[in-house]
């Protein structure tokens, strides 16, 4: 718009300087020239208002904007550490200052995440943040006593349901970091079984998993198909912690899997609990959020890995553009939200990293598709077809799984075949 005024202004002129060298009809000219520029100059006035009116339409003030933070962990926790390495990142492409940020660390999954929204909504916060899948339903309840303040939730499913306009989800799609993080791991497993130290037939991966919802069957199974595709002799038994954070336990289910016979373990559990006990057994670990090369030198090969600071930079910016959320967002590898951390080349098998970038290029490209139908089957069967809930929704399309499409949140929930689980 701003390149046709300028080109429109432009004619005019050389319209001006042109008709003023033709002898006697400059007068005229210049007169017809000059009212076409007082045109030109009204409607460029008329649109640079309507332009500023669209801009401020429910906008703020850069320096006058404040954005809250609830966050279920501390930064001593890899998975609000990688929320919180995300907001740092929006503070900084935006130039916020250490005052306009407050957070709340530690937020458990009950009344007190409410109040937490509502004290950060009373101390001016234009836009609020929380990270856990239990703070979804306390964040639509302050959302409906400040309808003036945008609410965001990391991990939900409800805000499109909600008929709030000022509540969000947003995810990533961390099944693509996952599926390179095991095409990592089915590459040691390939080598373990090269120099002999584990036989063919035994090729078991254990995976300490948080809880049996669809965000972590989502994970473990696409971290799985990533190490079937380089190493199909594989096979998995994944153990539920029932906690999203505990050191304890999930450094007792990592023990049990091995002693299980597992000998590679990944992780969707917050703490360095499993990394630990694979350190002390010799295990190769895959671990989640955050490099767990400095708890497992040894053992640590890399971790799927989540950057938030897309999302948030995008929101908070909505904020003082006056633009509307998205409802359900979800971006993945080719948008930079998700990655692999730092490969341990100290540990991770040869030709790793080279395999890793033919797998990223491949996932960015769209020509490799993570819940690929004809990778995996159900009771024996390829599944063509599959619905949640009583949707009409088909999920399976053009062969393959359409994760995180319909909604931010992920929706792969199937036990396929070659993963067992204990202790749902």
């Amino acid at each position: 718009m701003k390149l046709r005024k300028m080109v429109g202004l432009a004619l005019v002129s050389v319209m001006a300087l042109s008709l003023s060298a033709c002898g006697g009809s400059a007068p005229k000219a210049t007169t017809a020239a000059e009212k076409t520029e007082s045109q030109a100059s009204e409607a460029a006035k008329t649109e640079s208002k309507a332009e500023t009116t669209e801009a401020s339409k429910g906008g703020i003030a850069k320096e006058d904007l404040k954005v809250g933070f609830i966050y279920v962990g501390d930064e001593n926790e890899g998975y609000t550490a990688a929320h919180y390495k995300g907001a740092m990142e929006m503070k900084k492409a935006l130039g916020l200052s250490d005052d306009q940020i407050i957070i709340k660390w530690n937020v458990p999954e009950d009344e007190t995440c409410k109040d937490a929204a509502m004290d950060l909504a009373d101390q001016g916060c234009n836009i609020i943040f929380a990270n856990s899948f239990g703070h979804e339903s306390y964040m639509l309840e302050a959302a409906k006593e400040y309808p003036d303040v945008q609410f965001c939730h990391a991990t939900g499913y409800q805000a499109a349901t909600s008929g709030l306009s000022n509540m969000h989800n947003y995810f990533t799609n961390v099944y693509e970091s996952r599926y390179v993080s095991g095409v990592v791991a089915g590459l040691k497993l390939n080598k373990m079984v090269e120099d002999g130290k584990v036989n063919k037939d035994a090729v078991k991966v254990g995976y300490v998993g948080a809880y049996p919802y669809a965000e972590v069957i989502s994970g473990y199974t696409s971290f799985f198909l990533g190490v079937r595709s380089v190493c199909p002799e594989a096979t998995m038994e994944v153990k539920y912690t029932n906690s999203w954070a505990s050191f304890d336990l999930e450094k007792e289910a990592a023990d049990a899997l091995i002693s299980d016979g597992c000998v590679l373990i990944s992780q969707h559990a917050d703490t360095t609990g499993a990394p630990t006990a694979c350190e002390a057994a010799g295990v190769p670990v895959v671990g989640y959020n955050i490099s767990m090369i400095a708890t497992a030198p040894k053992t640590a090969l890399t971790s799927a890995s989540i950057d938030w600071g897309p999302y948030v930079t995008y929101a908070v910016q909505s904020v003082i553009d006056g633009k509307t959320i998205d409802t359900d967002w979800c971006q993945g590898y080719k948008e930079g939200a998700n990655s692999i951390t730092e490969l341990n080349k100290d540990a991770v098998a040869p030709g790793t990293e080279e395999k890793v970038k033919e797998v990223e290029d491949a996932i960015k490209a769209g020509t490799l598709h993570v819940f690929d139908t004809s990778a995996f089957t159900v009771g024996g069967k390829k599944l063509e077809t599959y619905k949640k809930d009583g949707s009409d929704v088909e999920y399976i399309k053009d062969g393959y799984f359409h994760e995180s499409e319909h909604g931010s949140a992920p929706a792969f929930d199937i036990l396929i075949d070659g993963i067992t689980t204990i202790d749902k």
